[in-house]
């Protein structure tokens, strides 16, 4: 097994996952408005994620909320369906895992701005358990 960073993971934890390509992120690639995004593919995580940023950064926050939930568990739909069992490496270095951490960290945002610190808290160990380089590249979740 090898950790995130790609060296041996020396604890026997599980391996990481790594998300099929997503059709939704070649299209948003593409520059493909979001929402059109999301209605021809409503299982893509990014272009979940990619709609509740643009509504956290349009300070949208209940709007932002419920796009990046949808995008979250629209994701742990796929992680599932990889393997994923509930904990382990989703490393943000792979390409198709980025859509779920961004709506995973969308949510964390939007959790803030509504006052749920509960969630964020449990986002923010969610993110980091996924992989300690995920809010470094994502931002924090709370200013």
């Amino acid at each position: 097994m090898t950790s995130t960073s790609g060296r041996p993971d020396l604890l026997g934890g599980p391996p990481a996952t790594l998300l099929p390509t997503e059709a939704g992120a070649d299209a948003l690639a593409a520059g493909k408005a979001a929402a059109d995004v999301a209605a021809e593919f409503p299982t893509s995580s990014a272009a979940w994620a990619a709609l509740a940023e643009g509504a956290l950064d349009g300070g949208r926050v209940v709007e932002a909320y419920a796009y990046a939930r949808t995008g979250y568990h629209r994701g742990l739909d796929v992680l599932r369906r990889s393997g994923w069992r509930g904990h382990g490496p989703v490393p943000w270095s792979h390409e198709p895992n980025r859509g779920f951490l961004r709506a995973l960290a969308a949510l964390g945002r939007s959790a803030d701005a509504i006052g749920e610190t509960d969630e964020v808290t449990r986002i923010r160990a969610f993110l980091v358990d996924c992989d300690p380089a995920a809010p470094g590249q994502l931002g924090p979740l709370a200013p």
